[in-house]
């Protein structure tokens, strides 16, 4: 059964999901996957992503998500939001304990900001989970940015609790390597973090790009400078922002 949890006193979900690693060698000896159903764009969507979905008796996550891949089963679908998302898992861990193979889907890949949902379902359902990864957004704009993975630091603020070290991260790496962000809705957006960023003693002349709804047909890409980032910064309602919630922010390092 899943509860309720408080980051301050922890655990953070995100450690439940990470505290064991996956050591069978079949991805098939399992009733429950945790799938990267990617940018949203189901022609990202891996053959083995697809499998996991379409042979699922029920399949559980959150609204947006579910959408996107609504035509791809006939499985149970449990949407959830972040209000009733106790009350869905639970219903989702039933369905298992009944005997149903079970999926939940994740948006972009879950290695890169869905470890605390993965460990909420691995918490509801009591059993081993598998993670199926997905291809993200976050490797569409290091593509699209020319910023090699290797050279680049990544950090995810798209999480609930503390973020303060993660800031700190991007704040040393500023300038010295490319940086690849995922932001948080509403309070933590390119703008916020370009804002820190300068604050920080970086460069702002330094080339900022924002990527929006990536693979979808009405993305769009924002080639900017940090300081004219920056003045975008402040708020925490979506009117405070040009930006949307499926945003990826890519600093490059010169």
């Amino acid at each position: 059964m899943t509860e309720e949890y408080d980051l301050d006193a922890g655990p953070d979900p995100a450690s439940v999901a990470a505290a064991t690693p996956e050591t069978e060698p079949s991805y098939d000896a399992t009733p429950v996957f945790a799938v990267g159903i990617g940018p949203g764009n189901t022609a990202y969507l891996t053959p083995r992503g697809e499998r996991a979905i379409r042979e699922a008796d029920v399949v559980v996550g959150f609204e947006t998500v579910i959408e996107f891949i609504r035509g791809c089963t006939d499985a149970e679908l449990l949407a959830c939001s972040y209000a009733d998302e106790t009350e869905t898992l639970e219903l989702f861990a039933q369905r298992v304990a009944e005997g149903a193979t079970g999926t939940a889907v994740l948006m972009g890949d879950p290695n890169h900001s869905g470890y605390q949902f993965v460990g909420k379902v691995q918490a509801a359902v009591d059993s081993a989970v598998r993670i199926i990864p997905g291809i993200s957004s976050l490797q569409v704009a290091a593509s699209r940015a020319r910023t090699p993975m290797e050279e680049t630091t990544f950090v995810t603020l798209h999480k609930s609790g503390e973020i303060s070290s993660d800031l700190h991260r991007l704040c040393e790496q500023v300038g010295h390597r490319h940086l690849l962000v995922l932001p948080r809705p509403y309070d933590w957006m390119p703008g916020d973090v370009a804002a820190t960023l300068v604050e920080a003693g970086a460069s702002e002349s330094l080339t900022a790009i924002v990527f929006e709804r990536l693979t979808h047909d009405d993305e769009t890409i924002t080639k900017t400078t940090l300081s004219d980032l920056a003045a975008h910064a402040g708020g925490v309602e979506a009117a405070s922002t040009p930006f949307s919630d499926l945003s990826v922010l890519v600093v490059r390092a010169g």
